[in-house]
């Protein structure tokens, strides 16, 4: 389902249940610029054979249920490579909920149990999140999420009943958690966390740390789509992004430049799966047990924290436009809110560094 792309990202995570049959065709102009940015972007070895700065370690991995890419630049690049990926392996085993023996499974079948320092940190914050987003922002949602089939890929619209019910056992105020033992139980039988939504944002990050650690100035990773990089391009120009959020998995919506940021993708065309002519995706509106329906096609959050931008790109989508542009400016994050009706909304701070794709969508001042 993904291609690998040396720089350009798709900023999309794997579609379950097959892409999208409506299709947005680029003009000729644009799939220029797009060629245009990937030449840009393919680093070039050394021609003597020496190992320099600008010499590329990269390779892939299946993790976390999605294709990754990790990618370092220098004479430290290919350890920096071969410990990320050790990295991630480790990340998925412990937060899993489909993996038995994985930590977070190990929790929801016991219901609760003592967390290590990875899984206790993502709780700790995610449980803030939640609060700070009024609940749009819910680790508590796996057994709705379940019920729907986008853990199982057995895909059905639940009845009202049932989603009512399962309401009963996604609350976040029944998540008790004390951080100084590291413990988590839960107020109601049933209930089950589900860190998916932040994992790949803190795998990102600790990747950032790991590159730090071993002396590399230049790389990046995509994480499924969730697209984190260290520093600029290794002749010091920023990296070029492409932000999908346009119901089609073969097109982008525009290229946004940064450095040392990560730019993470939350869209209702990720996964999804369609019942009597109806669409639904997977973003769970946490007060409904239904999909989110915010007018919204995708938030893309941009900031330093690869984790508070994957928690905040999954609870902007929830609250709306005029909420979450609100909650993303406190957070002092930048964002690109893309509406049903094609329009898209670009923060102060990062609009002079993107520039969007297609003539359908309308870019709002």
């Amino acid at each position: 389902m993904k291609k690998k792309i040396l720089v350009l990202f798709l900023l999309s995570t794997m579609i379950l249940g097959g892409c999208s049959t409506q299709k947005i065709t680029d003009s000729s102009s644009q799939k220029e610029e797009a060629q245009e940015a990937k030449n840009q972007d393919i680093s070039e070895e050394s021609t003597d054979g020496e190992v320099d700065e600008s010499q590329e370690a990269s390779k892939d991995v299946f993790a976390m249920d999605t294709y990754m890419t990790v990618t370092a630049y220098g004479s430290h690049g290919e350890e920096a490579v071969e410990k990320a990926v050790t990295e991630i392996e480790r990340l998925d085993g412990l937060l899993s909920t489909g993996e038995e023996s994985s930590e977070i499974a190990q929790v929801n079948a016991n219901g609760g149990g003592t967390l290590g320092k990875d899984a206790s940190y993502l709780v700790e914050r995610a449980l803030e999140f939640g609060k700070s987003t009024g609940g749009a922002f819910d680790i508590a949602i796996y057994p709705i999420m379940k019920e729907w089939g986008f853990t199982t890929g057995d895909f059905k619209v639940p009845s009202k009943e049932t989603l009512d019910g399962l309401l009963e056992k996604t609350k976040l105020s029944d998540v008790v958690f004390d951080k100084e033992t590291s413990t988590i139980s839960f107020k109601t039988d049933g209930m089950a966390i589900d860190l998916g939504g932040i994992a790949k944002g803190y795998t990102s990050t600790r990747i950032m740390d790991i590159y730090r650690e071993c002396g590399v100035k230049s790389g990046l990773v995509n994480l499924g789509g969730n697209v984190q990089a260290l520093g600029t391009k290794t002749d010091g120009s920023k990296w070029r992004v492409a932000i999908q959020g346009v119901e089609d998995d073969d097109s982008y919506l525009g290229v946004l430049s940064i450095s040392d940021k990560a730019v993470i993708t939350s869209g209702g065309y990720e996964r999804y799966f369609e019942q009597d002519g109806v669409t639904y995706h997977h973003i769970i509106d946490p007060t409904t047990g239904y999909p989110a329906d915010s007018g919204l096609m995708s938030v893309s959050i941009i900031s330093k924290d690869g984790f508070l931008s994957d928690a905040l790109s999954t609870a902007c989508f929830v609250m709306g436009l005029e909420n979450g542009m609100k909650y993303a400016r406190e957070q002092n994050v930048e964002a690109i809110f893309v509406t049903t009706d094609q329009k898209v909304y670009v923060t102060k701070g990062i609009r002079k560094n993107f520039r969007i794709q297609v003539d359908a969508y309308e870019l709002e001042k």
